[in-house]
């Protein structure tokens, strides 16, 4: 691991043009960054970056 860079702090990751379901990615419902999933998922989708804020604040709320 670089000393470097912190294992914490989020990097950004830009997906395929494509998804592996042969459609476009759709956008993150906070930040309009693709996410993970193909356009033709229902419900809120989130990139990994605002899905794992998204758990901290969960997680943390007791």
């Amino acid at each position: 691991m670089d000393e470097d860079t912190s294992y914490c702090e989020p990097t950004e990751v830009r997906p395929p043009a494509a998804s592996a379901a042969g459609g476009p990615y759709a956008e993150c419902v906070l930040c309009r960054k693709p996410t993970e999933y193909p356009e033709s998922i229902r419900g809120i989708t989130l990139c990994p970056v605002c899905e794992w804020q998204e758990a901290q604040r969960t997680a943390c709320s007791g």
